[in-house]
């Protein structure tokens, strides 16, 4: 994929997985807001939406493989900011083939 994000016309992560963190990001740093979790158990927190069997975190604003953003991208919890498109596992492209995205290449052609 040339230039850009590849993220900001994506989106497919939020869209895909269960975003869980623990409990103590909502008093952290990046003061994950609150209202918008909800518990997964006694240590862990999820955020609103993702915790379903077709999961949407709440914070995913726009439509998946077209134009999207993070409404809480400052505050988002440590699974958002550890999440790398293209990674080395696969969950990327996982993410985007379920909602008929190609696969962002995992290395630049060589000239």
């Amino acid at each position: 994929m040339s230039g850009g994000n590849p993220c900001l016309t994506c989106g497919a992560c939020c869209a895909f997985f269960r975003v869980s963190f623990y409990w103590g990001e909502i008093h952290s740093d990046y003061q994950v807001p609150e209202a918008l979790t909800e518990p997964v158990n006694h240590t862990r927190l999820a955020m609103q939406g993702s915790n379903h069997p077709r999961p949407r975190c709440v914070a995913l604003e726009g439509t998946v493989g077209d134009c999207v953003s993070c409404s809480i991208y400052p505050n988002r919890p440590s699974p958002c900011r550890q999440f790398e498109a293209n990674d080395a596992d696969g969950a990327c492209n996982r993410a985007r083939a379920a909602y008929g995205l190609p696969p962002l290449d995992s290395e630049p052609a060589a000239a």
